[in-house]
């Protein structure tokens, strides 16, 4: 496919960003029947596969990709790009500097990673860094200088496009408007907050920021009282810097009962806990006018 006759956006959670929208997306397990369920079924925006409190298992994790491939959708919609589209939370900490698990779950067709435990801007840097090609300097959009490794050929043929096209389009989103590839990190620590108004600012590429609740909470000294006072007072924070620095904020483990008050607050990635829940789905879309 000639990059003149590129498909439409491929990944949903961006397509409701662009069009000022929430992105509604729930954990799934690599689990083939939790990924049937979820396949073309709901309308989840995206899912993030968890693989940060669950074991990493890259060839489960491709597996995975495979069961989200609709033929029916594909005859549809003429593109391969899953209707629900796939991310993954990898293990590693911020602190440890890790490139080689995103490199390897990007390359597995993922379009996204979640970054859990991220902290100082070096960390976030090393996070978009991990997620971008290199390019010569003096290119157009050099920085965050990428340092993924090249070798996309299963991702290009799990995203149903030329090698040229995906090359082009394999890049994180906004620093790159064309980009199909999204960068979350979560904010865990007082430390995070502390400095998430300078990853904000000096880091081009963050896609989106998902504030932890249960690891804050630890290290706030409130452990799991998401409703307390020093809790809530931190979560608005977070969600204030991200909105100066016009930065979708999130949280998981989004309830029923807590659907309607985060977007009226503002929050723009909003996600279930990690068995489906449609009834928030359902209740989030109509409450955002989807």
């Amino acid at each position: 496919m000639s990059t003149s006759a590129q498909p439409a956006r491929l990944n949903g959670a961006i397509r409701a960003f662009e069009q000022g929208k929430a992105a509604f997306v729930t954990f799934a397990h690599l689990d083939l029947q939790s990924t049937m369920a979820l396949r073309n079924k709901t309308e989840y925006d995206a899912l993030v596969y968890e693989m940060e409190h669950s074991p990493y298992d890259i060839r489960g994790f491709a597996d995975n990709l495979q069961y989200l491939l609709d033929r029916k959708h594909i005859a549809t919609t003429g593109s391969l790009a899953p209707a629900v589209t796939p991310f993954a939370r990898i293990p590693p900490n911020g602190s440890e500097m890790n490139q080689w698990m995103a490199k390897q779950v990007l390359d597995m067709g993922a379009y996204g990673v979640l970054w859990p435990h991220v902290s100082t801007v070096a960390e976030a840097r090393n996070a978009v860094t991990a997620c971008r090609f290199p390019r010569p300097k003096g290119a157009p959009l050099y920085e965050p200088a990428g340092l993924r490794g090249d070798g996309p050929g299963r991702a290009v043929n799990y995203w149903g496009i030329s090698l040229e096209d995906y090359y082009e389009r394999a890049d994180v989103w906004p620093l790159n408007p064309k980009g199909e590839i999204l960068v979350g990190i979560m904010c865990e620590e007082v430390l995070a907050i502390k400095n998430l108004p300078a990853m904000l600012k000096e880091v081009p590429g963050i896609g989106y920021v998902v504030i932890g609740r249960a690891d804050l909470s630890q290290d706030l000294g409130v452990s799991r009282r998401h409703t307390h006072p020093t809790m809530l007072a931190a979560m608005d924070e977070i969600l204030g810097i991200c909105q100066a620095h016009k930065v979708p904020c999130g949280l998981p483990g989004v309830s029923t009962e807590e659907v309607e008050g985060l977007l009226t607050k503002g929050y723009r990635w909003l996600m279930t806990a990690p068995s489906p829940s449609y009834a928030n789905l359902e209740l989030g879309r109509k409450l955002n006018g989807r």
